[in-house]
C-alpha cells in the first residue's frame, strides 16, 4: 500500500513539475509569439505607443494609465492592475475581461503561447 502511494506521489510530483515548467513560459519563444502583437504594440528600449500602447513595464501597471496612448473609456475605467493572472485572462479573451476594449486581437487559445508571451513581456521592464 505504501509503495503504491509513493509511486502515485512521485508520478504526481513529476506531472506537477512538468505543468509548472510549462506555465513558467519561455521568453525566447515568447519573443516569437510577440510578432502577432507587434503590428500594434512596441516593446524594448525605444518603444512608444502607437496603434496600441507600448508594453514595457506592463506588469504592475494600472490598465489605461499611459499618458501617451488614447485608451477606450472601458480600459480607463477597468480598474485592473496587470499581473500574470489578469494578463492571462485578457490575452485569452480581451473583450470578456474589458468589454468595449479597442484591442482587436480575438485572443490566444494556447496556454503555452500565453505563458511564453508573458515570460517575454516580463523581461522588458
Amino acid at each position: 500500500m505504501k509503495t503504491i502511494f509513493l509511486i502515485r506521489l512521485i508520478g504526481l510530483i513529476s506531472i506537477t513539475a512538468s505543468v509548472a515548467a510549462q506555465a513558467a513560459g519561455n521568453a525566447a519563444a515568447g519573443k516569437t509569439v510577440f510578432r502577432i502583437c507587434a503590428s500594434c504594440h512596441q516593446i524594448g528600449p525605444n518603444a512608444r505607443s502607437g496603434f496600441g500602447p507600448q508594453l514595457n513595464g506592463v506588469f504592475g501597471r494600472k490598465a489605461g494609465s499611459l499618458s501617451d496612448y488614447s485608451y477606450s473609456a472601458a480600459m480607463k475605467n477597468a480598474n485592473i492592475v496587470w499581473n500574470e493572472t489578469t494578463l492571462k485572462a485578457y490575452l485569452r479573451a480581451p473583450g470578456d475581461v474589458v468589454p468595449g476594449t479597442k484591442m482587436r486581437l480575438w485572443g490566444f487559445d494556447n496556454d503555452q503561447q500565453i505563458a511564453d508571451l508573458l515570460a517575454y513581456l516580463a523581461t522588458n521592464k
